[in-house]
């Protein structure tokens, strides 16, 4: 097999995660290109969690799909909420221990989702106890289920490594690791490494695993083969990173010149302070590249207002946030914006209004973003597409910032945040450090900090000898507050004309990319991790005769309005199409907003879940055959 797609279910807090990083390490490591992404519910124990993975011999891949070819649950629910994710003629593997559950017996399950599952199970026919639902895959769907005794497993594992009981059953989770690696017929060595990857610290718990997978490998593949057997892989590029979403940022802003990072804990941007946080003293062969501040702030006022404080004192600083805790920064977003700072925030979106869905995806946070705070002043919004881009736009964010004095938000969303993808080694050549009018010595004595007539002053940090004035009134060239009208109209406009000066200077085809373009019958306009999913399903729709192209924007701010006029002027308004997770298509009013264009078409998604390739496809065959102009994507658990 070229690719295999797996899922991993159980409840929150038993160990799919790590599971999920063994495997996709592993297999990282034979270099396949793999993409999985983690969905889980916003408790500590308990509800229901799974990881979607995608492995490919012959490609990155950039979005995720249904169906699996084999669903591996640690639980009963896992069974219940994902037999019909499973491809006809896949593999179900599951704890026989279970087998006697019935569906009303599942505590955790939520009533809504009950409701659904019970109704699913009649459709097909089956009882409501995992012996039933098995019995009827089986018999009707094709699906070969794999039933192991988790507990006889484990017990197995105590009685030959003498450990107590209680201890070997620590080790549920890699059950299932070893299951899908059995099926898959991958090199065991690979495992080996991941589990020391993963455990290297902990010598004992990594041979406890690795005894584990062993035995379960032989046993898995001695009874059922190795029918997931992957191609070997193909390839071009060689030496991989496997990364989050958080990691790629993370690593950006270091390679980008971070020295100081505040932030308050809140999912999803979290991981990526902690990452930070690991290499607080970066050091390369014994030598000291410096160090980087990490502080968690008492909230996320205090977060953005200590990271402004850092920027005016000279270094590259940033916070990263989610929706609640951006809410927080907006006063202190309008304070950067009147003393034209530097900062950078790091936007992940995630399910709103309120606390919403904190553990779910969103990109109903745009519109935000572009008019946060009271009043008027230039931010530049970039958003990200994929991990790679990621990593470079972390860069890009800070250059922005420095060389024109003002905030830049960083958008991105859950989706890229929590999924793990193999990308290449970033190309160091492609990374330029640009700060400005930044003077790190000047003059002793007062400085004409905001001078009237240059859109970008030079920018003297405290420290440098230079006195200088910072105060969130309106203020004059000094930064002394003054209520004048004619000094108002002035400064007002000093600011407003670096969005003039960016515009002209910020080529539009770094601003909005057009891919698969020419001869196109259809554009589909999406931003950030839509990006993927487009891309692959404008793939499978040319092979049914459809031929697409994908506009993704990535700066909305200052606006690429000439580019995206020109390319939508090229396509036939009924035929363009806005592809989105919001319920109001946000970019596609931006482009309104800025070109006077309407998009009619749409394909958006608000439960939370990312897109998904087939979904997508379905969704873009109604549009051109003119069913519907507008299709609300549900798919995901």
């Amino acid at each position: 097999m070229d690719e295999i797609l797996l899922l991993i279910g159980g409840s929150q807090g038993s160990g799919i995660e790590t599971s999920s990083l063994i495997l996709t390490s592993a297999m990282a490591r034979l270099g396949y290109g793999v993409l999985s992404n983690r969905e889980y519910y916003s408790n500590i124990v308990g509800r229901h969690s799974y990881i979607h993975v995608r492995a490919s011999a012959t490609r990155l891949p950039s979005a995720l799909t249904y169906p699996v070819h084999a669903v591996a649950a640690l639980d009963a629910e896992s069974v219940f909420q994902h037999f019909d994710d499973i491809a006809r003629g896949g593999y179900l593997i599951y704890d026989t221990g279970v087998s006697k559950t019935k569906l009303r017996q599942v505590a955790s399950m939520e009533p809504e989702t009950r409701a659904r599952v019970e109704l699913n199970l009649k459709g097909i026919g089956s009882g409501d106890s995992v012996e039933d639902l098995v019995r009827v895959l089986e018999s009707s769907y094709e699906v070969k289920a794999v039933g192991l005794s988790y507990n006889s497993i484990l017990d197995v594992l105590a009685s030959k490594l003498g450990v107590p009981r209680a201890e070997a059953h620590r080790f549920r989770s890699s059950i299932v690791v070893g299951a899908i690696w059995g099926l898959t017929g991958l090199d065991l060595d690979a495992l080996h490494y991941a589990v020391d990857r993963r455990f290297g610290r902990r010598p004992r718990v990594a041979e406890t695993n690795k005894t584990l997978l062993e035995g379960l490998v032989e046993e898995v593949r001695s009874s059922y083969g190795t029918p997931l057997n992957l191609s070997k892989p193909s390839l071009s590029i060689k030496e991989l990173l496997l990364v989050s979403g958080n990691d790629a940022v993370a690593m950006g802003k270091i390679v980008g010149g971070l020295r100081y990072q505040a932030y308050y804990p809140i999912t999803p941007a979290t991981d990526e302070s902690v990452f930070h946080e690991t290499f607080e003293r970066l050091e390369v062969e014994g030598e000291s590249l410096g160090s980087i501040v990490v502080v968690q702030t008492e909230d996320e006022i205090a977060a953005v207002n200590s990271a402004i404080g850092a920027a005016l004192a000279g270094v590259r600083a940033a916070t990263s946030t989610s929706g609640p805790g951006f809410s927080l920064m907006v006063e202190g977003l309008g304070w950067a914006g009147m003393n034209e700072t530097p900062v950078v925030i790091t936007y992940y979106q995630r399910g709103g209004p309120s606390t919403g869905m904190p553990t779910r995806g969103s990109q109903a946070d745009l519109l935000f973003t572009m008019f946060a705070s009271h009043g008027e002043f230039p931010r530049v919004v970039i958003s990200s597409g994929d991990h790679i881009e990621a990593f470079y736009d972390a860069i890009w964010a800070f250059n922005i910032a420095e060389r024109y004095q003002i905030p830049v938000i960083h958008l991105l969303d859950k989706f890229l945040a929590n999924m793990t993808t193999t990308i290449p080694i970033p190309d160091f050549t492609k990374v330029k450090i640009e700060r400005g009018a930044t003077l790190l010595e000047a003059e002793n004595g007062a400085w004409r900090r905001f001078d009237k007539k240059n859109p970008v002053s030079p920018r003297p940090v405290l420290g440098s000898g230079a006195i200088t004035w910072y105060t969130g009134d309106e203020h004059n060239e000094w930064g002394h507050i003054t209520e004048d009208a004619l000094n108002r109209l002035e400064m007002y406009e000093k600011r407003w004309r670096k969005l003039e000066v960016i515009d002209s200077e910020m080529p539009e085809e770094e601003r909005a990319i057009l891919y698969k373009g020419g001869g196109s019958d259809f554009l589909l306009i999406g931003w950030g991790s839509v990006k993927g999913v487009a891309l692959e399903a404008l793939e499978v729709l040319e092979g049914k005769g459809y031929r697409g192209s994908l506009l993704q924007l990535k700066v909305f701010q200052p606006f690429p309005s000439r580019l995206v006029s020109k390319i939508l002027s090229n396509f036939d308004p009924e035929r363009i199409i806005g592809v989105e997770n919001n319920i109001m298509g946000q970019a596609t009013a931006l482009i309104a907003m800025n070109t006077g264009l309407t998009v009619r078409k749409h394909v958006l998604k608000y439960t939370g879940r990312p897109m998904y390739v087939m979904e997508v496809v379905d969704a873009i065959i109604d549009i051109l055959k003119g069913r519907r102009s507008r299709v609300v994507l549900s798919y995901g658990k």
